[in-house]
């Protein structure tokens, strides 16, 4: 039947005969300065609203993006796609490095915040200089993130942190909390960067470069809010149709997805469990060191030994606090950033589904001859285009992002496990000196004891 409505045509996903690419406007092509593959193109630009809370809800609710802002400009077979991801494994051409710091309270009679200074340095050709320092806030955060999703719906975007950090680690805006998320943000940044094709996104070039006016007059740009509302209704009417017959391999990809979403979650909960478990035996020990000192004091004969335990505490607590430390640093920081990813990874199935939902639809309702034919035969052509490049896209970012996760899951527990063996090694040193003092101490007293021969 699908012969009888229309010829076979080359779909080409943007690229004219010769597989060169094309230009087009709001492509986001190569730009100068940096060699490297043709990025995917900006979509249509979806401006969310200004408040911070609604930001939030567009940013984590994936499936209300509106699918019909993917554009199918972009390489359609999956070699083009497999050589954005063989450009990390090139030779090192990092041309753009960007550092948060000096996070910066700010109070009025309406809210309380924190910016972060954003420097960037960069030998691009398309940057206007080689040095760019901003300031920006955590909304300003959410909205980057909200474009690159409306831009490359299937591509793996970096997660941010959470607004708030987990209920009963710290308070809100507290040194510990503004620290963590510093170092949140500074990866999430070059995690972008460093992606092969996130990287020339033109929002993210205006969040790293405009002053806070022209990145507020930015954001206004877009479609109105009743064209928002509509985008979200046909995007919402999408999900709950559902996918007739989600290929195979995606099927394997969400499966992944599931297993690997329920087992990070778990090692998270029990990483931060026994953290504060022993953060309070930290906490007690302190108190239970000092204890044999003053003990010490009306015991004459037990002086050397009640001192003796209290520095053993008291040295063991030092490689405890150390060794928190790295934890805190090293291991939490990354397996709760993969729990957030595995949030990410589901909203983007659920936008590759979305995807291929309208082309189902549009199917069906040719099959059935539900509306004009010729018009269902255009729009049936376009969307298998669309479909086509969404999943290219999904499975050439997907090889990318697991062989990054599987190095930093690796590298993360050899590091944990350094850190034990050290930890480990220096307390059973402290104890071992102990009880060879003791010994000592007993022959000493052992041979004092004995009575001199004549």
């Amino acid at each position: 039947m699908e012969g009888e409505r229309r010829a076979p045509r080359a779909r080409s996903c943007g690229l004219p005969a010769g597989g060169a690419p094309a230009p087009s406007p709001g492509v986001d092509a190569p730009l100068p300065g940096r060699s490297g593959p043709p990025a995917l193109p900006r979509a249509e630009v979806l401006d969310l609203d200004e408040d911070e809370d609604d930001l939030e809800v567009f940013s984590k609710d994936a499936s209300l993006m509106d699918m019909n802002s993917f554009s199918p400009m972009m390489p359609t077979s999956p070699l083009s796609m497999i050589n954005q991801v063989k450009f990390e494994d090139e030779p090192d051409l990092k041309d753009l490095f960007i550092t948060v710091d000096e996070p910066e309270s700010h109070v009025t009679t309406i809210e309380t915040f924190i910016t972060y200074r954003i420097i960037t340095k960069t030998s691009r050709g398309e940057f206007d200089s080689s040095e760019f320092e901003v300031r920006r806030r955590y909304q300003d955060f959410l909205w980057l993130k909200g474009k690159l999703e409306e831009a490359h719906p299937t591509l793996i975007i970096p997660p941010l942190p959470e607004k708030f950090i987990v209920k009963g680690m710290v308070e809100h805006f507290n040194d510990d909390f503004i620290e963590t998320r510093r170092k949140a943000l500074h990866k999430f940044l070059n995690r972008i960067a460093d992606h092969p094709t996130l990287t020339f996104n033109e929002d993210f070039k205006v969040f790293l470069t405009a002053q806070a006016w022209e990145l507020s007059s930015h954001k206004k740009q877009g479609p109105g809010l009743l064209s928002r509302m509509g985008q979200t209704v046909r995007a919402v009417a999408m999900s709950m149709r559902g996918v007739k017959s989600r290929p195979e391999e995606f099927m394997e990809m969400n499966n992944f997805i599931e297993i690997f979403s329920q087992k990070i979650n778990l090692i998270d909960k029990i990483s931060q469990r026994i953290y504060k478990e022993e953060r309070e035996y930290s906490d007690e020990m302190k108190e239970y060191g000092p204890i044999h000192v003053l003990w010490s004091a009306s015991e004459e004969d037990l002086v050397d030994t009640l001192k003796g335990v209290a520095s053993c505490i008291d040295q063991c607590c030092k490689a405890t606090e150390k060794r928190m430390s790295g934890l805190s640093e090293a291991l939490l920081p990354v397996v709760h950033e993969y729990v957030l990813y595995s949030e990410m990874l589901m909203g983007v199935m659920k936008r590759r589904d979305q995807i291929q939902a309208e082309l189902d639809s549009k199917v069906e309702a040719l099959t059935y001859k539900k509306a004009d034919t010729d018009l269902l035969t255009e729009e049936i052509g376009k969307l298998e285009d669309k479909v086509e490049c969404a999943n290219n896209a999904l499975k050439a970012d997907w090889e990318r992002w697991k062989h990054n996760m599987q190095n930093d899951i690796k590298s993360a527990f050899t590091d944990m496990a350094e850190e034990n063996i050290h930890y480990y090694e220096q307390c059973l040193a402290t104890w071992e000196s102990f009880l060879a003092s003791q010994t000592d101490l007993h022959m000493e007293e052992s041979s004092e004891d004995k009575p001199e021969s004549h």
